[in-house]
């Protein structure tokens, strides 16, 4: 049986509602391409899980130690580690070391997570037309004379790094487009919090660059869950970061 170990960068999953980390228990313990459980997880065995589920946040340190045991080798955990798997910013680390993320290691984690979706939209800018791109900036209100992938991006992360909640509208809109992807659905404030830009990439262009994106990781069982995993905490941390500002703006 998985065991938490200590975690500052999940510790604020116990501040989460039932609906985000139901998302996350879904992605640890089923396999969104058959709806089977998943062979190695542990979680619905938990007593804490038979005991409070659905009220996911009663057990939500069993949730975070399962997700620990996929970034870490089961034999080693099991032998060695006393059940305990690896932190998160290990795994993430992990995550986005694959997919070639220009990151700092130890910056904090809700930076770490940021440009593992900004990455994402880098190659969504990356394989739109000459006319997609004057579209996007258009439907933007950019004043950018000839957009470039590049500069589209800049002005993107600009915008995050000025607003939570635009990087929070960012991030949920990112979250949908996996889910999508991969056979989930997301929660309905996820996509009643749509920008322009994000239901831009909702359509058929947006869901085709995601599966390019993710297309590799479905070949490893631990990636099949690491990767989504990874995106889903980025947006509950970017709503619990920015819980106060997106409450004024639903008001």
């Amino acid at each position: 049986m998985a065991v938490y170990r200590s975690d500052a960068d999940l510790a604020f999953l116990k501040h989460c509602n039932n609906d985000d980390l139901d998302l996350l228990v879904s992605i640890l313990t089923i396999d969104p391409k058959d709806n089977q459980s998943r062979y190695s997880e542990e979680l619905t065995s938990c007593e804490m899980y038979k005991k409070h589920y659905p009220n996911h946040n009663k057990y939500w340190e069993c949730i975070a130690a399962e997700l620990q045991t996929y970034g870490a080798n089961t034999l080693v955990t099991k032998l060695f580690r006393g059940g305990k798997g690896v932190p998160y910013r290990e795994i993430l680390i992990d995550v986005c070391e694959k997919k070639k993320v220009n990151f700092n290691k130890n910056a904090p984690i809700e930076n770490i997570e940021m440009n593992l979706l900004l990455k994402m939209l880098e190659q969504a800018l990356n394989e739109m037309t000459t006319e997609q791109l004057n579209q996007l900036s258009k439907e933007m209100e950019m004043d950018l004379m000839n957009p470039t992938p590049e500069l589209i991006l800049m002005s993107i992360q600009s915008a995050i790094n000025l607003s939570g909640f635009a990087a929070y509208i960012f991030a949920s809109r990112t979250l949908a487009m996996v889910l999508n992807q991969i056979g989930m659905k997301a929660p309905f404030i996820v996509y009643t919090s749509m920008s322009t830009f994000m239901s831009f990439l909702a359509g058929p262009i947006g869901w085709g660059i995601t599966a390019t994106w993710l297309a590799s990781d479905f070949a490893s069982p631990a990636f099949r869950v690491t990767v989504p995993a990874c995106v889903i905490i980025a947006y509950m941390r970017q709503k619990h970061l920015n819980k106060e500002t997106i409450n004024q703006h639903q008001k």
